[in-house]
């Protein structure tokens, strides 16, 4: 190092033993890297400056806080493709992991004025709503908070929606025909923050989705994921410019 150039800050070294050990190997994906409370102990530097280092590293994406539970190193981030409307299940297992799922609630209910009128259905008409959280590998990726237009899918409350997605379904009885999306990054509410297991100040990443069957809007969607563990893409094909030929 040149010896004119000053010294580096305490938390940066902190981040590079981190990373570093996450690139030879020394925690594996998904294991426990040193603690706050380790690092200052190792290191000789304050709680404050631990939290900085752990803090950083988290909102890069290179690990994962979990409240109570501790910090872990991270995987790739999941994806899902924006253009096409692809199962969760099938996202999870393309990548070798395993999903299951947590039903919170699925029930029947008189639609509100603003979400009747999405529906294209009078006021107090009956819709069916579900929130499922989605895992892969045991860790929350995907909490689903979905409504369904009975005249479109009328089975819907006699699924199991533990083994069988709203996807699933919906494909089967409900021929996609088109899709709107919007997509929007916050911070969460309590309960979303400890159903997606997120750490402290983590945002969230959701996809709002529309979809149509026959004519008829079919589903509304609130798909919120921990933004550490998940990043949405998308491909644009270009469309073709014609040439512009001489005039004879």
């Amino acid at each position: 190092m040149d010896i004119l150039s000053p010294p580096q800050p305490q938390y940066l070294r902190l981040k590079r033993f981190i990373v570093e050990g996450i690139r030879n190997g020394q925690w594996s994906v998904h294991e426990r890297v040193p603690s706050e409370g380790e690092l200052t102990r190792r290191f000789g530097v304050s709680r404050m400056t631990a939290n900085r280092a752990l803090r950083e590293l988290a909102q890069e994406g290179v690990i994962t806080r979990i409240q109570g539970v501790g910090s872990f190193a991270a995987g790739p981030k999941s994806e899902a493709t924006l253009i096409e409307v692809r199962d969760i299940r099938a996202e999870i297992e393309a990548r070798g992991e395993v999903h299951d799922s947590r039903v919170l609630c699925s029930e029947r209910i008189a639609a509100p004025a603003a979400l009747a009128e999405q529906f294209g259905l009078p006021e107090l008409a009956v819709l069916f709503h579900s929130r499922i959280v989605h895992c892969a590998d045991q860790r929350p990726l995907q909490l689903e908070d979905r409504y369904v237009n009975p005249g479109v899918a009328p089975d819907y409350m006699e699924l199991d929606l533990a083994n069988v997605t709203p996807h699933e379904y919906l494909m089967r009885v409900a021929p996609l025909e088109r899709a709107e999306h919007r997509i929007e990054a916050e911070m969460p509410d309590a309960q979303t923050a400890r159903l997606l297991a997120l750490a402290p100040g983590e945002p969230v990443l959701i996809l709002h989705r529309r979809t149509w069957s026959r004519g008829e809007p079919a589903s509304i969607a609130k798909l919120s994921h921990p933004a550490s563990r998940f990043r949405l893409v998308g491909h644009v094909n270009p469309v073709p410019v014609p040439s512009l030929a001489p005039v004879s």
